[in-house]
């Protein structure tokens, strides 16, 4: 009797032994996935991570992560998003505008959790800023209001560039906007742009090349493109020897020489924040679009020197960040 009793006892674990894989994989199955696609590379995210974890999803646990990046490459874009939606995850994350207008335009039941530099209203990702509709919610990273300021900091530094030269990528939604902004605050502080186009690689160097011609000084235009080339960007502008001035302060302590903008890994993580809540159940319409209060503005030091470029003091007074 004993042991026909330790048979079946045998029998029932070495039954449950061979269905724990298959429980297991169900669970894995089971596990929500989140979409996180970046127009550039997979900057800042660690930070969306952590916003992730603030809500207690910690990846491999309890969520998985599909991660998809263009490289710069635009016309990637639908057919990434297209990608991520098949694998049904339960929000997508999408940085930058570009991104987000793929994803966007890809689905309009998953949440969507945009990163954008852009007026999300005029646009066209959510008809209101408090009361989102549809699928979709985000950050603002400001940007593009952000441009004229930018202009005016490096017009401090430089206050003997007449000319100042502008890279724009031109395959980047927001360069129309972004150039019509420089323009009317060149304007107003008398200033001279000439517009240089870089939208790869092999364009960098004729571009550093063509700015440090015709123009006292450099600014870099806000792009996932090129925030994915910071260390190529920073080495040509000493290359050149010309006095640029960054969209973020990640540029500076690479050699950068100014930067102002928003907190880009604080926004990143503020996403990852939205998306936990949206696996907990909330609707992206019920979360109101996140606008920055912190702006950043970094100055390297030795840079300057460099140039042979006199930072003035009271910017200096004023810098969150200054690179001895």
């Amino acid at each position: 009797m004993r042991d026909v009793r330790r048979r079946e006892v045998i029998a029932l674990l070495g039954g449950a032994a061979a269905a724990w894989p298959i429980m297991a994989r169900a669970q894995q199955r089971a596990m929500p996935v989140v979409g996180f696609l970046h127009q550039g590379a997979l900057v800042a995210l660690n930070e969306f991570r952590r916003g992730l974890q603030e809500n207690g999803f910690v990846e491999g646990r309890n969520f998985k992560i599909e991660l998809r990046w263009a490289d710069g490459n635009y016309d990637r874009l639908p057919a990434l998003a297209a990608d991520l939606v098949r694998h049904q995850p339960a929000a997508i994350a999408a940085a930058l505008l570009p991104a987000a207008q793929a994803v966007k335009a890809t689905t309009a039941t998953i949440p969507i959790v945009f990163i954008s530099g852009s007026d999300p209203i005029d646009i066209g990702l959510v008809t209101s800023l408090n009361r989102p509709s549809g699928n979709v919610t985000g950050v603002s990273l400001f940007s593009v209001p952000l441009i004229a300021k930018r202009l005016e900091l490096l017009h401090e530094v430089i206050p003997t560039a007449a000319v100042v030269a502008v890279l724009v990528n031109p395959t980047n939604p927001n360069a129309e906007a972004n150039e019509r902004g420089i323009e009317t605050a060149a304007r107003a502080i008398g200033l001279r742009i000439e517009f240089i186009e870089a939208s790869s690689d092999r364009d960098f160097e004729v571009a550093f090349a063509t700015s440090r011609r015709q123009a006292g000084a450099l600014l870099v235009s806000a792009d996932g493109f090129y925030a994915s080339r910071r260390d190529q960007l920073v080495a040509l502008a000493a290359r050149h020897a010309i006095p640029t001035m960054y969209f973020q302060r990640e540029f500076v302590p690479l050699g950068g020489l100014i930067s102002y903008g928003t907190d880009t890994p604080g926004m990143y993580r503020e996403a990852g924040i939205y998306a936990g809540r949206i696996l907990k159940g909330a609707k992206p319409g019920d979360l109101p679009v996140l606008q920055p209060t912190k702006f950043e503005l970094a100055i390297n030091l030795r840079t300057a020197r460099a140039l042979g470029v006199a930072v003035p003091p009271t910017l200096l007074a004023r810098a969150d960040e200054v690179i001895e």
